[in-house]
């Protein structure tokens, strides 16, 4: 109910103030379980990415959305349950099983669950090699996976930035369904694992327009951030 509501308040003052537009919600079915895989290129794809659909999208955030002290975890705690997060462990191992039967369950019950691929948000706007849980999701449930890109929520409101660039108008397109069949009960293959994924970040590619790097988002972030600090200090 809380999402509804939260929806309600946002989707009028979103639309007078930044005009946002979609492309492609037919392509969501209107009832049964499916995968929404996304790009992920700012915090505003939280308010974005979703609002267009009539069916409630579950996210899976990391657990520090809802784990913060005083006014500020409070109000972060309420957002991400407003916007339909389940709050997950990332650090890996057991954590990434217990993840994936998370996602896994949230299909189960006939819901729309929404994942971001690339792991964390680009630093830079450029789409970044996906992750194979979104594989595993998709083989073991079986559902549909619909690419889910989001535009120019980058450029309206980049990582590190507290409130969006107005004038610009952020949209976000839905692809058609990908069937990955073929592979069903090959889902402990890795190399599966890797052609399934490597399939949706192409199609994701091709929606977005964005430029692709065969690496890891984490892992190019922190080599940015380390050049940086080595570009200020030669600088000194």
């Amino acid at each position: 109910m809380f999402y509804w509501v939260v929806k309600a308040i946002l989707w009028p003052f979103l639309h007078l103030i930044f005009r946002p537009w979609a492309e492609g919600v037919e392509n969501v079915p209107k009832e049964g379980p499916v995968i929404l895989a996304g790009n992920h290129l700012s915090f505003a794809d939280h308010f974005f990415g979703a609002l267009f659909l009539p069916r409630k999208v579950i996210s899976l955030g990391k657990a520090e959305y809802f784990t913060g002290k005083g006014l500020k975890g409070m109000f972060s705690r309420a957002f991400f349950s407003g916007v339909g997060t389940v709050p997950i462990d990332r650090s890996g191992g057991k954590a990434s099983e217990a993840a994936l039967r998370t996602g896994l369950r949230v299909l189960g019950e006939g819901d729309v669950l929404g994942i971001y691929p690339e792991g964390t948000r680009s630093h830079d706007g450029r789409l970044y090699k996906g992750k194979t849980g979104v594989a595993r999701l998709a083989l073991e449930s079986r559902v549909p996976v619909i690419p889910w890109a989001m535009i120019n929520t980058f450029e309206m409101m980049p990582p590190g930035r507290l409130l969006p660039k107005l004038g610009i108008r952020p949209g976000v397109k839905f692809g058609k369904p990908l069937d990955f069949s073929r592979y069903y009960g090959m889902e402990e293959d890795r190399l599966v694992l890797r052609a399934v994924t490597d399939e949706i970040m192409y199609a994701l590619m091709e929606l977005s327009g964005q430029e692709y790097v065969d690496k890891y988002a984490a892992s190019a972030k922190t080599e940015a951030a380390r050049a940086a600090k080595g570009s200020g200090r030669a600088g000194k």
